[in-house]
């Protein structure tokens, strides 16, 4: 016999349960930057997911830790499924690669702080900025672009 609550709560478990939720969320930041907070919130909220946050003043010895190639450098460093994710990234760059899970990608990075990325809103302000997949070897791709 066939029980079709139980097939229906099943469902909709597994519609609920996904790559993004299911991963570890930590940021690494400064224990001054302010942007670094606001960023944590957005990805919070867009992928309701929980960001526990790691403050250290040595933020140069995470980054080189985790593999992040220096002229992709932001602010904050935080490390996912896996991945490493550099600065200013959209929540839904991090959905998406959580998903998709790209050959050989380490991880992605919005280098400096780009006006009207997440966290650095100011206004209807926003400057153009991309997000970059970078690779073990050094190699990269634009991964999205915004602004």
């Amino acid at each position: 016999m066939k029980h079709p609550l139980l097939a229906s709560a099943l469902l909709a478990l597994a519609a609920c349960s996904s790559a993004v939720q299911a991963a570890t969320y930590e940021m690494f930041r400064d224990p001054n930057c302010g942007c670094c907070g606001k960023w944590a919130e957005h990805v919070r909220s867009e992928n309701e997911v929980a960001v526990a946050e790691t403050i250290t003043p040595d933020m140069a010895l995470v980054k080189a830790e985790h593999g992040v190639p220096q002229d992709l450098w932001s602010c904050h460093t935080l490390t996912v499924g896996g991945y490493v994710i550099e600065g200013h990234v959209p929540a839904a760059e991090i959905e998406r690669l959580l998903e998709e899970r790209p050959e050989g990608v380490v991880g992605l990075a919005v280098p400096g702080m780009p006006i009207g990325s997440p966290g650095m809103e100011m206004g209807n302000r926003v400057q153009p900025y991309e997000v970059i997949a970078f690779r073990a070897d050094g190699s990269r791709f634009v991964f999205a672009r915004y602004g």
